[in-house]
């Protein structure tokens, strides 16, 4: 297993590499007169921030030859395609109106850039690493008459900002009064120009990125945040508090109830939790597929815990272009083996006999959906000529991870589970026949159960949805990671205490089978999360187009399978401690 050991090497210095310095070793540091690098990176719909597209696929001014900047594993996953911008930025010095280039567009031309200015086009640049952006022209609408001017902004202004020897702040203003009308069908000659005013500034290089971050730090929306926590801490003080009065009142009295020996034979007929311990403990139906989600949502849950352990040490800043999606991958790869130990230990546990293929349908459990979406998105990314589209060599890069790590982490992982001879440990004997399951209303049935036990989970993080959402398919930026990590703790307990209750409530029914249960019950909250998808695509965003829907619910549909997995796997561990917990405490015949 060698390979696995390079792979692993490799993986770590791809993450090292991505999560450190620029690939392009700049120290942000120049000299007056010294070229400071400016990269134009894409442009798209404002409201459809997947769709977007390279900056030279609409007729802008080009340099005569433009270099493509090498980009990491993360930059091409976000969609990043940098190229070398024509304006002349170097630093400290001031340029008036200069010309950049006069062109005459021709009828398609005017009507490429007519359709992306009805679509409010936005351009993204990279200046010495600080992200830019300003419209393409704007839509004059005269309320009067009815008629619409297609106005396409022919002059950019940068204003920018420098302290001592290095860049810290860049804006780019459009004048409207400077724009060309681009309504009618015909050539237009156009001179496109720029300005650029140098200002001096006091804030430090090492605060420059903070005014990306004050939008989701300021008051009117951290107390928004601090709301959300404490509509969370509510909900679990509420679900302690009922565990702790109610449940385990009940359970003492069971307990007590159970322990005298000198029960006559009418009270052994009753119902209870306690008369069901030889079959409580029977292995559940798909005991394949049962240990296999164990085993994903075991490595999901490392994957979360990983993730928020670099965010809360500052790593994903601002416009730290693709270090989230390198993390995802590279992790997600070096925990392979998480899953492939949980899910064969457990499979073994159970019981099992074909360890070989549940290890394979641990690694295809998770991945295989989220590859089958991959190729359908880029497929549609690929028709529409979008960056979304992952160039030949990335996705060489990726089944190499897989390939070179994933894989042999899993398989040795899956070895390392087979040796350990775990069994399960179970108070109680199991008897050779199940018992009958008494009739039950209609309340008590896996549906009904579900819903009551994703509802108060999903009520916990609700709030916070919104937020993430606005970040990942929207504009705005999310940094508060430390009241995220709260958040994403609270959801862990509400969901193991409710699906706790539930299990309980179904073995006093004299209902044995939990095992499905809790993990449907636990992970409900991802079939709460995908509909709130539904919501946000409607009801939050002005998201449209093919492409775009396609993106929101393709990898939306993945990242609720996900937390389906994450969650269904804390709910039965939970309800497994749980129900071990109580058939220790009594004597099982």
């Amino acid at each position: 297993m060698a390979t696995a050991g390079v792979g692993a090497v490799l993986a770590v210095v791809v993450l090292a590499c991505a999560l450190g310095a620029r690939a392009d070793g700049s120290d942000h540091k120049y000299k007056e007169g010294d070229h400071v690098p400016l990269y134009a990176n894409k442009v798209g719909p404002f409201h459809n921030p997947s769709e977007t597209y390279r900056y030279y696929d609409l007729p802008f001014c080009a340099p005569e030859h433009p270099k493509d900047k090498k980009e990491a594993l993360g930059e091409v996953l976000n969609g990043d395609r940098l190229v070398d911008a024509p304006y002349e930025l170097d630093f400290k010095e001031d340029r008036n109106s200069k010309v950049l280039c006069k062109k005459v567009l021709s009828k398609q031309q005017v009507a490429k850039l007519r359709d992306a200015v009805a679509k409010d086009y936005y351009f993204q640049m990279y200046y010495d690493d600080l992200p830019l952006w300003g419209f393409l022209g704007k839509l004059d609408k005269d309320k009067e008459q009815g008629d619409a001017k297609y106005l396409l902004f022919k002059h950019i202004h940068f204003d920018i900002m420098y302290n001592d020897n290095r860049v810290i702040e860049i804006n780019v203003q459009t004048d409207p009064n400077v724009a060309v009308d681009i309504t009618e069908d015909k050539e237009v000659p156009i001179e496109f120009s720029y300005s650029v005013t140098w200002k001096k500034t006091d804030i430090p290089f090492e605060k420059r990125m903070d005014k990306y971050s004050k939008s989701s730090s300021m008051p009117q929306h951290l107390e928004i945040h601090w709301f959300s926590i404490i509509n969370s801490c509510v909900t679990v003080l509420l679900l302690t508090g009922f565990l702790a009065t109610i449940l385990m009142r009940v359970l003492k009295n069971d307990f007590i109830k159970y322990s005298h020996e000198d029960e006559s034979l009418e009270d052994q007929e009753e119902t209870g939790w306690k008369y069901i311990h030889g079959d409580v403990f029977r292995f559940p139906k798909q005991k394949s597929i049962f240990a296999a989600i164990i085993g994903s949502g075991t490595q999901l849950l490392a994957l979360a815990i990983f993730i928020f352990l670099l965010a809360l040490v500052g790593v994903f800043y601002p416009y730290n272009r693709g270090a989230l999606f390198t993390a995802l991958v590279v992790i997600y790869a070096l925990t392979s083996g998480i899953a492939g130990y949980t899910a064969t230990s457990f499979y073994l546990q159970l019981e099992g006999t074909n360890w070989v293929r549940n290890l394979i349908l641990t690694g295809c459990l998770f991945c295989g959906p989220l590859f089958l979406t991959f190729c359908f998105l880029n497929t549609v990314a690929i028709a529409y000529s979008a960056t979304a589209a992952l160039p030949f060599g990335t996705i060489i890069v990726i089944i190499l991870i897989w390939a070179l790590v994933t894989s042999p982490l899993l398989v040795l992982g899956g070895i390392a589970g087979k040796n350990s001879n775990t069994e399960f440990q179970a108070p109680c004997r199991t008897t050779k026949y199940p018992r009958e399951i008494p009739q039950l209303p209609w309340y008590r049935s896996t549906i009904p159960q579900m819903a009551m036990a994703g509802f108060l989970p999903f009520s916990a993080i609700y709030i916070e949805l919104y937020y993430i959402f606005a970040s990942i398919w929207g504009h705005k930026i999310y940094t508060i990671y430390s009241i995220l990590f709260i958040v994403f703790i609270i959801l862990i307990i509400v969901t193991a205490f409710v699906t706790v209750a539930l299990t309980y409530f179904q073995l006093a029914v004299e209902d044995h089978e939990w095992w499905w249960r809790s993990v449907l019950c636990g992970g409900s909250t991802g079939i709460f999360i995908f509909f709130y998808c539904i919501y946000y695509y409607h009801a939050r965003s002005d998201m449209s187009g093919f492409m775009q829907t396609s993106f929101f619910f393709g990898y939306m549909t993945c990242v609720c399978f996900g937390f389906f997995l994450m969650l269904g796997t804390v709910g039965f561990r939970a309800s497994l401690f749980f129900v071990r917990h109580i058939y220790r405490s009594i004597k099982c015949e």
